[in-house]
């Protein structure tokens, strides 16, 4: 009873009659582990077990769930630390034979994936309950690959109905959540449909799940049509749509639903609006809206908003107005913060104002890449070769690496990965081959390129070469191949990179889809780009 109070009071409750009891049996010391589990303690749940192993009192499948539970619920997580607990109990549950438990394999299995374990790991710890995988299983196996490898992740949902067990809506939405990390929305309609059919659509969170995956796949009028017919609405419903919208650039619409929401406003709405503001340029309207969030809805502003508000200012050019918010801040900024101030100076080529800045991310996490690489970018800019290069050795002293540029696209229903060189890829021939090509047509289209976006000291000839190379280039490139095949094809070609495009590569792509009279999509690792007849949907904002 005192453990489940989540009062400090309760908590010395606990602990007190804990210590003065005469005789302690298996359900006291249980009990004790659970509740520091419950609050997020694992080094003390631990810590208990050990004890109880030390002194051969025993324990039971209870201890071990909690135990491994409260390793990954921590509120600040050791994951070196948490992976080596996760591995002893791993061993003491062979040992004593309770990894032939479904459910002790099931918290081993969440307890590494959670703490960043390898994955095959997780899948071997799977694969040895053969004949014995309950839903609750699959469904965590799921849960492990939807994020570090989605494709795989929708391979074993299309196992799991296979099996016949009946699905619930927890693991509809955990394949939805997998989709979303994928390039297109093909296998989002195939999840989407097996909703329907298993008489879940009237079900809120799959609804939630169903607009997030289809915006993250690029499919905006997919998402708002799922939301504008879901029957039932909650915060998380309006919160998904708003940061659709904001995702692909459409502040209007987002502005717009803000004013129809019929349920309170959250601190997550506020973040959405402003991100969409942020996209879009629309500085006035992201002020008025960061200033009424406490005047009229009595939400206090935390780190996110801060940091979309010095973005939406200091991408304007008001560096002034953005220096004056972060010093009256509340609280003390945070990397977010100070990476989105940075970003801005980046975009106006402040090299006094940057290294300032960077300097102050340099110390908030000295081996992140992004404020040396920022700043290589802001002295490349402004032909300052000789200190980008003294940036690129420190990088190398530090062992800071800098995150190397990578692109999909789907093609014949497979996931292409294009790395910048396109050293790796099979038919890399072809796509030289192709691109050269298509580039020399670009070019009588009005393409030039833009070499401020190389970052080294050499002729811009060379600079010209490398920048064709890019990885979203060479995925373009590899769809158009495919589209010669099947010249039927006319839908739009979707590209995903994992870091921000630059200026010659959107460029490219705007040409591009003009020659090719088809749309592109490219979602970097900020937002999407809809590049049609020549044109972004970001209005060269981004």
């Amino acid at each position: 009873m005192y453990s489940r109070n989540s009062s400090m009071d309760g908590c010395d409750e606990a602990w007190k009659v804990f210590n003065v009891m005469e005789f302690l049996n298996l359900v006291s010391w249980n009990t004790m582990i659970a509740w520091f589990q419950m609050r997020g303690q694992g080094d003390k749940a631990m810590g208990f077990f050990s004890v109880m192993h030390r002194y051969s009192l025993g324990f039971n499948r209870a201890t071990l769930v909690s135990v491994l539970s409260s390793l990954f619920g921590m509120d600040e997580i050791d994951f070196s630390w948490g992976l080596q607990g996760c591995f002893q109990l791993h061993c003491v549950s062979v040992k004593t034979g309770f990894i032939l438990d479904v459910g002790i394999v099931t918290a081993l299995l969440k307890a590494y994936s959670i703490l960043g374990g390898e994955l095959r790991d997780c899948y071997k710890l799977f694969l040895e309950m053969s004949g014995s995988q309950d839903l609750v299983l699959w469904t965590e196996i799921i849960v492990a690959f939807s994020e570090r490898d989605p494709t795989k992740a929708i391979i074993l949902f299309g196992q799991l109905r296979r099996e016949g067990l009946s699905l619930d809506s927890y693991a509809f939405s955990i394949a939805l959540k997998a989709c979303a990390g994928l390039v297109t929305d093909r296998n989002a309609l195939m999840v989407h449909c097996e909703v329907i059919k298993s008489g879940f659509m009237d079900t809120v969170v799959l609804g939630n799940a169903l607009i997030h995956a289809y915006a993250r796949c690029g499919s905006i009028s997919q998402a708002k049509q799922v939301f504008e017919e879901m029957r039932y609405r909650d915060i998380i419903s309006w919160n998904s749509m708003l940061k659709a919208y904001a995702l692909h650039g459409k502040a209007n619409e987002a502005l717009r639903l803000f004013r129809k929401m019929d349920v309170k406003p959250d601190a997550t709405t506020f973040v959405s609006l402003l991100s969409a503001c942020s996209h879009a340029g629309r500085v006035e309207e992201g002020i008025k809206i960061f200033d009424a969030m406490f005047e009229k809805h009595g939400i206090v502003p935390q780190l996110d908003h801060y940091a979309c508000i010095v973005d939406i200012v200091g991408r304007a050019g008001h560096f002034f107005q953005a220096e004056k918010i972060i010093k009256e801040m509340p609280m003390l900024p945070d990397y977010v913060v100070w990476s989105a101030f940075l970003g801005a100076c980046r975009k106006h080529r402040e090299s006094g104002l940057a290294q300032i800045v960077a300097s102050r991310l340099k110390e908030l996490d000295p081996e992140n890449s992004l404020a040396y690489v920022l700043m290589s970018n802001v002295h490349c800019s402004a032909n300052s070769f000789n200190e980008a290069g003294h940036l690129r050795k420190q990088m190398r002293r530090l062992g800071v690496k800098k995150q190397p540029g990578l692109s999909w696209t789907e093609v014949g229903g497979l996931v292409h990965e294009f790395a910048s060189g396109g050293l790796q890829h099979p038919d890399r021939k072809a796509i030289y081959t192709n691109l050269e090509d298509f580039v020399k047509e670009l070019k009588h289209s009005g393409y030039i390129p833009e070499t401020t976006s190389s970052l080294h000291d050499i002729e811009d000839e060379q600079k010209e070469e490398q920048l064709y190379y890019h990885s979203e280039k060479l995925a373009l490139i590899y769809a158009l191949q495919d589209a010669s095949k099947s010249p039927s094809s006319c839908s739009a070609i979707k590209i995903i990179k994992n870091i921000r495009i630059c200026l010659d590569c959107h460029n490219f792509m705007k040409l591009s889809s003009k020659l090719i009279e088809r749309e592109i999509i490219v979602r970097d690792s900020n937002r999407f780009h809809h590049f049609k007849n020549g044109a972004c949907s970001c209005n060269d904002y981004w």
